[in-house]
């Protein structure tokens, strides 16, 4: 009776701990906030947002209202009075724990099925009671070159003690042996045909050929079968440091069947005392082939070791989660760093420093299990990107850790019970899924099974003849009209009409939305809402105007309603009070000007002062300072009316219709000096009248022409200059060259009276004579 009372308790506490699951799941849901936009049914309202409810209750509405005000927050539907009529789908996650509670089984429920809506997340728990005497299978995998000699003698003479440790912790355990050495290529053994048979440094030593994965004996719980299979075993070797400690426990991970793993806690023991080679050292040995990740066991000998590459780390790491396998490392101290390392690689792993001689395997190995079966990793299968899953972990010493993408508790002991909160959120809405719940390096596993929950689900009530005007159903608390209706109640035939062209006749322009969005087209005709603000009005042909957005003055619009009224968006002032939001009190005094016009009659006065039309500039709009100036302007009228002239000489009266000539003096005006067409200067003066663009001039009938050019003058001073200019250079250049013969004949003449030529003779002259002198001719 003892487990079925703890089975119960533990129960209890489960459903205790959904329930409260639930609860702030429910209570999250009513903070949501619904953000809608283009909500036109019931399935809009829905996909907008996971906060968001619809209301099917049927004159849930006013006149006017659009359907959109059926889709909002739980909450604020309730407070608007729509009891019992709302559809909040939501995500929620049912356990199925197991009728027959199995005392083996250490994870609850065995499986749960969600139901989830995008972005609302559903919420559950999983338990975890680490049981006693679970059963275990342990795969000893030795290193067996030359250096791990001593290592062999002793795990020969430990013999079944191994398989006894074992069954200390468990009555069910089992045991297996497998051994390796590395690639039989160059450069990782010995290839010579000697070596190959016997690789060991001596002859006298007795060692087996090199091989890459031998399996020697499939898990068991025979002692003596043990003891007589690696008592057979013999040391090998080969040549590198690294061994091909990959190939070897990749083959004992994926070929289950013949290693013959069970559905149990799985231990690969893996010792050695060096490193071990991964994917890209077999190119050294000419392998270039990458590891397929399959079973190649041959007579239990790995015989493809030498076609395919050594395994990657990855490639490893991720088949031994497949199989739900624990490596334990018992290495040697001097490469217990680089086993550390890859240890940390691999989530449910352990190392332990093996002394020289493999003393202490036993009690490492038991070390190691007391470790990796104390930490408990919750993980779980491969799911889409659109689901996302949590875990909250709440662990033995009260220690709690949340929204972790793994659940994780440490220190976890025989019979100690562990919860992980478990929260799983679809982005989008999904197909069916299913994925399982599993602690790394146990059997038992929790299956999730998920669906979506999209749709709104509406229980429609009996349908009666008068729904809809009897020319549609009901669906969802809104009328689906029949072809040739449309509106609320389905009482607006369309004619043969398109929706689309009645939509048409209530958009202001094609890109407008239909009624400004602030009504509700009806029949091709806007019905504008109805505000809750009973002192907002919305009107106008298509609703684009109302009576609040106006300017402000003192906080009220248009000054309050003692000084005008909104409408359209311009305020229109009472008597008494003027400007754009009837602001000012009405007066023009400091508008008139001079003439006695407002603002001259070239704009509007407001809060006595004046708004000029165009480019006119207060104070009393006469000055234009952008324009071109009176005279600028007006000189070719002035040009075509008094002289005849001009560009305008042809059609004079039609261009200069604005422009009075009179022979009277004024006395005030501008005075204006401007060239006409044939560059003579014009003297006018220029009178501007209040309002329209017209002028008065009074004109100096005398022009300033200037005097037409004396030519021949022109020419015969050109030419007698042009002939002064060459006669002036031409008697320059002869000063210039009777200077250079000046100064050449001075040189000469200095040149010649240096010369000697009658003091010697010329050098050059040869007598026509030859005197020849007899030398014995002694002159007498």
């Amino acid at each position: 009776m003892k487990p079925q009372r703890l089975l119960d308790q533990m129960f209890r506490k489960y459903f205790l701990l959904f329930f409260g699951a639930v609860l702030l799941l429910l209570t999250t849901a009513f903070s949501l906030e619904c953000t809608k936009y283009n909500v036109k049914s019931c399935q809009d309202c829905i996909e907008s947002g996971p906060g968001c409810a619809w209301c099917k209750k049927r004159d849930f509405t006013k006149r006017g209202e659009p359907d959109s005000v059926r889709c909002d927050t739980k909450q604020q539907l309730l407070e608007k009075g729509c009891d019992g009529n709302i559809i909040f789908p939501e995500s929620f996650a049912h356990p199925f724990p197991s009728d027959q509670p199995n005392r083996n089984k250490q994870i609850y429920p065995e499986e749960v099925q969600l139901r989830l809506r995008p972005e609302q997340p559903a919420v559950f728990n999983v338990t975890f009671r680490r049981g006693e005497d679970y059963p275990i299978d342990l795969y000893y995998l030795m290193d067996l070159s030359f250096s791990m000699e001593d290592d062999l003698q002793i795990v020969k003479k430990l013999g079944g003690d191994l398989l006894k440790a074992l069954q200390s912790i468990t009555k069910r355990a089992r045991i297996g042996f497998g051994a390796f050495v590395d690639k039989t290529v160059l450069p990782f053994v010995n290839t010579h045909p000697e070596k190959l048979q016997n690789p060991c440094p001596s002859k006298e030593i007795k060692c087996q050929p090199p091989f890459a994965f031998r399996h020697v004996l499939s898990l068991t719980d025979d002692i003596q079968s043990f003891q007589e299979e690696v008592g057979k075993q013999n040391i090998s070797g080969n040549l590198d440091a690294p061994e091909g400690g990959l190939d070897a426990m990749m083959q004992a991970a994926v070929c289950g069947n013949k290693i013959g793993w069970k559905n149990v806690t799985r231990l690969l023991v893996y010792t050695t005392d060096d490193g071990f080679h991964f994917a890209g050292d077999g190119k050294l040995g000419a392998i270039l082939t990458p590891f397929d990740g399959e079973c190649h066991l041959e007579e239990n000998m790995y015989k493809k070791s030498n076609e395919y590459d050594y395994p990657s780390v990855g490639q490893l790491i991720q088949k031994l989660k497949e199989n739900n396998i624990q490596p334990i490392f018992a290495v040697t101290s001097k490469v217990y760093d680089t086993y550390e390392k890859l240890s940390k690689m691999i989530p449910k792993s352990a190392v332990g420093k093996l002394q020289e001689n493999s003393n202490n395997i036993i009690q490492l190995i038991q070390h190691a299990y007391d470790d990796l079966s104390s930490k408990i990793i919750l993980e779980h299968s491969s799911v889409p990107s659109s689901i996302k899953i949590s875990y909250d972990s709440f662990c033995p010493n009260k220690i709690h850790t949340k929204d972790q993408p793994r659940g994780e508790c440490d220190n976890v002991k025989i019979n100690n019970e562990i919860t992980f909160q478990v929260k799983i959120t679809a982005t989008s809405c999904i197909e069916n899924q299913t994925l399982t719940l599993q602690p790394l390096g146990f059997t038992d596993f929790t299956t999730v099974r998920i669906r979506s929950r999209c749709n709104c689900e509406c229980d429609e009530e009996i349908p009666s003849k008068s729904d809809c005007n009897g020319q549609g159903s009901i669906d969802c608390g809104i009328c689906r009209c029949k072809a040739g209706y449309i509106g609320k109640n389905c009482d607006c035939k369309t004619g043969g009409k398109t929706s689309k062209e009645l939509e048409k006749s209530c958009r202001k322009d094609n890109a407008s939305v239909i009624c400004s969005g602030l009504g509700d087209c009806v029949c091709g005709q806007c019905i504008c809402h109805t505000m809750a603000d009973t002192k907002k009005h919305i009107y106008g042909s298509f609703c684009e105007c109302d009576n609040m957005n106006c300017e402000l003055h003192n906080g009220q619009v248009c000054g309050g309603e003692a000084r005008g009224v909104c409408d359209c968006g311009k305020c229109k002032c009472k008597g008494g009070f003027d400007g754009t939001a009837c602001q000012c009190i009405s007066s023009t005094d400091g508008c008139v000007n001079k003439n006695g016009n407002v603002c001259s009659l070239r704009g509007e006065c407001q809060c006595n002062t004046c708004k000029c039309n165009g480019q006119y500039q207060p104070p009393f709009c006469e000055e234009c300072p952008s324009c071109p100036s009176l005279c600028t302007r007006n000189v070719s009228c002035v040009e075509c009316l008094a002289f005849g002239s001009g560009p305008f000489q042809k059609n004079c009266s039609d261009a200069c219709s604005n422009i009075t000539v009179q022979s009277k003096v004024l006395s005030e005006g501008k005075q204006c000096k401007e060239k006409d067409s044939q560059n003579c200067w014009i003297s006018y003066t220029i009178f501007q009248t209040d309002g329209v663009e017209h002028y008065t001039i009074t004109v100096n009938p005398e022009k300033e022409c200037p005097q037409p050019p004396n030519i021949a003058a022109i020419v015969g001073g050109t030419i007698a200059g042009v002939a002064l200019i060459g006669l002036l250079l031409l008697m320059a250049w002869r000063l210039v060259a009777e200077l250079i013969d000046r100064r050449e004949y001075h040189r000469f003449e200095k040149e010649k009276s240096k010369a000697k030529w009658n003091e010697a003779d010329n050098p050059l002259f040869k007598s026509a004579t030859t005197t020849v002198v007899n030398p014995r001719f002694n002159g007498q």
